[in-house]
């Protein structure tokens, strides 16, 4: 009977006076408004979800200079938009098919005509991602990453690649630089510790600003950025390959998906 639905995932938090802010808020944009909520992490094994969390926030091409770019996703923990616009796309019974459904109907919005943005949870909105222990962080970065990589914008997509093939450079230079002066035949890498030193500064900053990281998850960046790289390729090989993926002791198929 309300003017406006909020869809919330079942581990989201919100502040007290965030309804208000969501609802102002949305007057401002219209359409369907997302919010990627401020990740907090307890445990060590959570650490391994940094570059899961910065690729993902690059790759829906929301955070560019000047706002949204073209093509921009939606985050599904944290969705509000009018009941008008929802029926108006068919609602989540229109992306019911779907791994990735925020992706999806945020799609459905914008083939209406209608606006999709996306903002930070900050202090507002939050949640605490796959506290169930390192296999069920296994299994949901597996779900999604690679069905969430296929869907993200071209140029959202080519950025992010960039940005990690330069950080496996700078590890792997840095690597090859470390083990030369070991043994004695080269100089200390200069060049390889402050390329190292500029990745872990950045990499630092993008956390603080989208969750609540140890201090170590930047310096060590090479041990999140290889959880990346093979979870990525076994979400790809389970996508294409297999053509299903396991989720909460499920198996949901992936073949004859809507837009496959």
């Amino acid at each position: 009977t309300g003017t406006h639905l909020l869809f919330l995932d079942a581990d989201t938090w919100l502040a007290p006076d965030t309804l208000p802010r969501l609802l102002d808020e949305h007057a401002t944009r219209g359409g369907l408004l997302s919010v990627q909520p401020h990740h907090r992490t307890e445990r060590a094994y959570e650490q391994l979800s940094a570059v899961f969390n910065v690729t993902s926030m690059m790759g829906t091409g929301a955070f560019t200079i000047g706002g949204a770019g073209p093509g921009a996703m939606a985050f599904g923990p944290c969705l509000i938009t009018t009941v008008r616009d929802y029926r108006a796309v068919g609602g989540h019974a229109a992306v019911r098919n779907e791994v990735v459904e925020d992706v999806r109907l945020a799609r459905l919005y914008r083939a209406r005509g209608l606006r999709v943005r996306c903002v930070g949870g900050g202090d507002a909105v939050g949640f605490r991602m796959y506290p169930g222990g390192p296999g069920q962080l296994v299994e949901g970065w597996s779900k999604n990453i690679a069905a969430g990589a296929g869907l993200s914008p071209p140029w959202a997509l080519a950025g992010s690649v960039a940005w990690i093939c330069a950080c496996v450079t700078v590890t792997l230079a840095a690597a090859g630089g470390a083990r030369s002066w070991a043994f004695g035949d080269g100089p200390v890498p200069w060049a390889a510790v402050a390329a190292w030193a500029a990745v872990a500064g950045e990499l630092g900053w993008m956390l603080g600003r989208i969750g609540t990281w140890r201090v170590w998850t930047a310096v060590l960046f090479p041990i999140p950025l290889a959880a990346f790289l093979a979870l990525f390729f076994r979400s790809l090989a389970l996508t294409l390959v297999r053509g299903e993926v396991t989720w909460r002791a499920r198996r949901v198929p992936l073949r004859g998906r809507s837009g496959r």
